[in-house]
């Protein structure tokens, strides 16, 4: 098995404990020392909470760290908060309620994977914000930013209610290879750095 070096960043050193302790164990991952983060394929970020400093220091982490997809833990987080924190280069954002180590390597290896993993229950409600904001804004005055092609929708729907690139495939009757094809070519045309800020992006801009 093709194990996934991790290293973990914790606001306190209980948290770092805890996490490290639930993943050391684990076949599926390599926790790595501190003076092996170069070798990170994923980093957990664990916070106590997210707050305005968290998309800076979030950024700050990615850029030391090119190489890593980042992974956030936290006691909760607000629709409000998504978008940025995705934006500053989160791909997995988990619970510290659902932290378990059978939760956390789920996670870690979708986003090694390049694939994002957000509490489905969020997506849903920033789903249903942005589906206000279309009716009660957008359509009133004859705007329409949805300049995706029906492919490109329904894909990115899909992805923004959790669904991995296999079953979005079974769904639309798609190839996976299309459908990784059709997720590349929309993070292309609008210079996006992975799917989980593709989705985040089509969601902040009304297009689905």
């Amino acid at each position: 098995m093709d194990r996934i070096p991790v290293c973990i960043r914790a606001d306190d050193p209980i948290s770092q404990l805890g996490v490290t302790t639930e993943l050391r164990p684990r076949p599926e991952v390599r926790v790595l020392g501190a003076d092996e983060t170069d070798e990170a394929r994923v980093a957990v970020i664990v916070t106590g909470a997210v707050t305005a400093e968290t998309p800076r220091v979030l950024r700050s982490v990615a850029a030391r760290m090119s190489e890593a997809r980042l992974v956030l833990v936290t006691p909760e987080i607000e629709e409000a908060d998504l978008v940025p924190v995705v934006e500053a280069g989160v791909m997995g954002v988990v619970r510290r309620r659902d932290a378990t180590a059978e939760r956390l390597v789920k996670v870690l290896q979708s986003a090694a994977a390049g694939e994002g993993a957000v509490p489905p229950d969020l997506l849903g409600r920033l789903l249903d914000q942005v589906g206000r904001v279309q009716r009660q804004v957008l359509r009133p005055r004859g705007l329409n930013f949805n300049d995706l092609t029906e492919r490109e929708a329904q894909v990115l729907r899909l992805a923004a209610e959790g669904f991995d690139t296999d079953e979005i495939a079974a769904a639309v009757a798609y190839s996976a290879r299309t459908v990784k094809q059709v997720l590349h070519d929309f993070q292309n045309r609008f210079q996006l750095r992975n799917r989980c800020h593709a989705v985040a992006y089509a969601m902040r801009n009304g297009l689905i």
